[in-house]
């Protein structure tokens, strides 16, 4: 008696699948894929590797620098596609696609889409409206640029992710502190800082326009409407998100500004989460990433909408025959949604969240994503990586939405954090 063999399912490889990229994996295995993972370094940021979900891999590649021999591993695979699934994998994703044949964005315009100083200049030369910006490597031209460019500017770093060592500085003594606390140093995905990006502020609500692309057209998944305050002594901090309708004006003119700006990087295929500044001069790039959005922000657009930028992303890729015909429709909100990001004002050891229960009490309260847990060292929060949690609002009235954001920003002083001081 002959057996007959079972079909062998086909393969997706996910470069660096941390953060939110985690959940991709289990969403293309219910569509019939195996998955394969590639990391782009041996190491990843701690936060990160916290993430990872070794069990949904049947195999995985480390990339140490040869490109051809990564390829070659990878090809033992025959995936089907190679996607990115954070910033760091953003480039090795397109050198694996290209050279493997498959599904690319291409690699003539990846870098552009990695750094954020040849980012800008890319989409200005495509005739995209964008900010005045320098690369510095020495202090003395950051400061005579500065001079010529009086008022606030930001500094970052030219490779990194989120709200890594950004600083808003106003004055010639903000800048020195701010480029000397950079360069030299390792960003938080382990690239050294060689170079300080100077960007002129820009004046304006910001804005992320989420987006999954086939062949050169584009689909927007969802749009938020960020909220910032200044704590613990950094100004600009992300506090939450409110999700918006598809439509309306302000939306008009972001969408059809991030759609010229993925034409002039080249993303083609794949997601992209685009974050943005609505200036009185209109719509200005802060960056784009070739990748899906992160912070989990699919749980709560999943709850008021019903399909999500990951549920697309694996459309787009296992399914793009299906995938195809929604190039061109909008979202239609069946609820409201909104995000708060809990901002710790201190670190130790935590002991407890003592209003917990009165967080989960809010109407719309839909999740919370504990980044620590009681008896785990707590940080004070100055960056994306350490706001403690997340609380993912959704209901069917916006106002309730929008009043539970409030109380959960007031519920986060004092009390909300038992925390014992460092010993």
């Amino acid at each position: 008696m002959t057996t007959t063999p079972s079909a062998v399912p086909p393969v997706v490889a996910v470069v660096d699948a941390y953060s939110s990229a985690r959940c991709l994996a289990p969403l293309f295995q219910e569509r019939g894929y195996a998955c394969v993972h590639v990391r782009s370094a041996p190491t990843a940021n701690a936060s990160y590797e916290r993430s990872y979900r070794h069990r949904d891999f049947t195999g995985q590649v480390v990339h140490r620098g040869d490109a051809e021999q990564t390829a070659a591993a990878v090809a033992e695979y025959a995936p089907v596609c190679v996607l990115a699934g954070i910033e760091s994998g953003v480039e090795l994703a397109d050198v694996l696609s290209e050279r493997l044949g498959l599904r690319t964005n291409g690699t003539a315009l990846s870098s552009a889409r990695r750094d954020k100083y040849l980012m800008m200049e890319t989409v200005k030369a495509a005739g995209v409206p964008g900010t005045d910006q320098l690369l510095a490597t020495d202090l003395d031209t950051l400061l005579d640029w500065y001079k010529e460019t009086p008022g606030r500017v930001v500094l970052k770093p030219v490779r990194s992710a989120g709200s890594d060592s950004v600083h808003f500085c106003d004055d010639l003594d903000q800048v020195r502190r701010g480029f000397h606390a950079l360069i030299g140093t390792r960003s938080a995905l382990h690239t050294e800082n060689s170079a300080v990006l100077a960007q002129e502020y820009l004046v304006g609500a910001e804005y992320i326009v989420d987006t999954v692309s086939l062949d050169g057209e584009h689909l927007v998944s969802d749009i938020w409407k960020m909220h910032h305050l200044t704590a613990n002594g950094v100004s600009g901090m992300a506090a939450g998100a409110q999700l918006l309708p598809r439509h309306g004006p302000e939306q008009e003119a972001l969408v059809e500004y991030t759609f010229r700006v993925l034409d002039a990087l080249g993303v083609r295929h794949g997601p992209a989460h685009t974050e943005l500044k609505l200036t009185p001069h209109g719509p200005r790039l802060v960056e784009t990433a070739a990748r899906v959005c992160g912070a989990d922000v699919h749980i709560p657009v999943g709850g008021a909408i019903g399909r999500n930028q990951l549920d697309w992303t694996v459309d787009a890729y296992a399914e793009p025959d299906r995938f195809r015909p929604h190039l061109g429709t909008d979202y239609e909100l069946a609820r409201h949604a909104g995000i708060v990001n809990m901002v710790s004002p201190t670190s130790g050891k935590l002991v407890g969240y003592p209003k917990m229960d009165e967080l989960h009490a809010l109407e719309s309260c839909y999740d919370i994503a504990l980044q620590v847990r009681p008896g785990d060292d707590i940080l004070r929060s100055v960056d994306d990586w350490s706001y403690p949690l997340r609380v993912y609002l959704v209901h069917e009235t916006e106002s309730v939405v929008m009043h539970d954001i409030l109380t959960a920003r007031h519920l986060d002083g004092p009390g909300f954090y038992d925390i014992a001081a460092p010993s």
